[in-house]
C-alpha cells in the first residue's frame, strides 16, 4: 500500500487497478504469441522496467528479453524532438517476433524512431505494448497493439516513471504538476 506523504503527487491509477491491468496485458500478449517462437520482449529504458518485469513475469511463454535506451527529453519537461540512442539491443532479433515495450506513448515521435530502427532489422513480426497511450496527442503512424491506460495529458510518474529523477519508486501511478 502506497503511503501518502505531503509531496507524493495525487493519485491516478491505485496500486491495485495498475497490478490486475498489467496481469490482464500479459495475459493478452501470452495468447498472441502462443507458439510464435523465437519470441522477443525488448523493454525501452529506462521508465518502462518495472512495468516490463512485472509484465513478462505474467507471460508463461520461452521468450528472450533485451533493453533498448531511448531518450526524446531534455532536462527540460518538454520533449526536445531529438531522439537519443542511449543503449542499443544486444543480440539481433531478424527472423524474431519482437514485442517493444514502452511506458508511455503521447506524440510518437520515439516511438517511430524505434519502429524503423527495428523494422530495419527484419523481424519476423514487430508489436506494441504501452502502459499508457495519449490517443489525442499521437501523431505517429503506429497502430498500438497492446495498450494498458488510455490518459489525458497528465504527466504520469510512479512505477518506474519519473519526473526530473523523482518518484519512479512509487507503487501507484500518480499525476504531477508541470512547469510549461
Amino acid at each position: 500500500m502506497a503511503i501518502e506523504r505531503p509531496d507524493n503527487p495525487r493519485c491516478l491509477i491505485p496500486e491495485e487497478r495498475l497490478r490486475s491491468r498489467v496481469r490482464e496485458l500479459a495475459k493478452e500478449i501470452e495468447d498472441h504469441y502462443q507458439g510464435k517462437e523465437p519470441f522477443v520482449a525488448v523493454c525501452v529504458l529506462k521508465g518502462s522496467f518495472v512495468f516490463f518485469s512485472d509484465l513478462i513475469r505474467g507471460i508463461d511463454l520461452p521468450m528472450s528479453c533485451d533493453f533498448l535506451g531511448i531518450t526524446s527529453y531534455s532536462s527540460r519537461p518538454k520533449q526536445s524532438g531529438e531522439v537519443k540512442v542511449t543503449l542499443d539491443l544486444s543480440s539481433s532479433v531478424a527472423g524474431k517476433h519482437v514485442l517493444l515495450v514502452e511506458d508511455v506513448i503521447d506524440s510518437g515521435t520515439t516511438l517511430q524512431y524505434m519502429m524503423r530502427s527495428l523494422e530495419a532489422r527484419k523481424p519476423a513480426s514487430l508489436k506494441v505494448c504501452t502502459l499508457f497511450l495519449k490517443p489525442h496527442t499521437l501523431r505517429a503512424p503506429y497502430e498500438i497493439d497492446f495498450v494498458g491506460f488510455q490518459i489525458g495529458d497528465e504527466y504520469v510518474v510512479g512505477y518506474g516513471i519519473d519526473y526530473q529523477d523523482r518518484y519512479r519508486g512509487l507503487s501507484y501511478i500518480g499525476a504531477v504538476e508541470r512547469p510549461l
